[in-house]
């Protein structure tokens, strides 16, 4: 399986997954995962980890963004198999034993298919486990607020919209934003080339998800890490402001 790693800053690099990204974190022999993509990228996980001279021992804590399953696909499996604890924001410590999904469904992709791109990434998704029932026994709200000691420094920020614990990681010191699906820069169901929302039947409530963009703007970073699409190199207020058009222009689209 080709590997598709970036290496954007000391110690941090972007995986591609099967539609959806993971971060690796760095630091001597210590390493932290942002994110696992889906239960079926479990291998090119494991590569990915092997690629930077890191293993799933060495994984001191995985964080998640936000619980659905092209995010939190091997969680369970680290957790499992290798007594690695799974953080998120306390919200989405519900969603990730599965006391409720809040998750697309079958029925919405259905009344969705005759967009462009939806039906071919349905099939992909459901060929690596979208719609698959995969639980973390154990996860745990992040232990402490501000930054954690972990590689990087991560510093959980709640932006809640896409899921109600919906969480972005803010590297200070790397100029680095993890955006997880608050705000990417593709997906095979838009059409938009860079910084966007996701089309909305991903939301769970998508006008929280576009508020939630003023927690990001207020974040010192010119590199964003996403959930899904390419790195995306600027400002992050930037972005933001693209954001924000792309989905006032759908909104006019909508009501016309």
């Amino acid at each position: 399986m080709r590997m598709n790693i970036q290496h954007i800053a000391d110690g941090t690099y972007l995986v591609h997954g099967t539609s959806t990204n993971w971060v690796i974190l760095t630091e001597g022999d210590a390493a932290a995962l942002i994110d696992t993509g889906y239960p079926g990228d479990r291998q090119r996980l494991l590569d990915s980890l092997a690629a930077v001279g890191s293993s799933p021992e060495a994984v001191t804590a995985v964080l998640i963004t936000h619980a659905h399953n092209d995010h939190l696909g091997s969680a369970e499996y680290l957790r499992a198999v290798h007594g690695t604890p799974v953080y998120l924001h306390e919200a989405e410590v519900p969603h990730a034993r599965r006391e409720f999904l809040h998750q697309v469904g079958v029925r919405e992709v259905l009344r969705n298919s005759w967009r462009p791109g939806v039906l071919p990434w349905a099939v992909r998704a459901l060929r690596v486990g979208g719609t698959a029932h995969i639980p973390v026994a154990a996860p745990r709200p992040f232990p402490a607020k501000g930054p954690l000691d972990l590689p990087g420094r991560p510093v959980p920020v709640h932006t809640p919209g896409h899921t109600r614990g919906h969480t972005v990681f803010h590297l200070p010191d790397a100029g680095v934003v993890i955006s997880g699906d608050a705000l990417v820069s593709g997906h095979p169901t838009s059409r938009i080339r860079g910084p966007q929302l996701l089309p909305d039947m991903f939301h769970h409530e998508r006008a929280q998800a576009l508020a939630s963009l003023a927690v990001l703007e207020r974040l010192d970073a010119d590199v964003v890490l996403p959930g899904h699409g390419p790195a995306h190199r600027g400002p992050v207020r930037q972005a933001v402001r693209r954001a924000r058009e792309h989905a006032s222009r759908g909104a006019r689209r909508r009501s016309s």
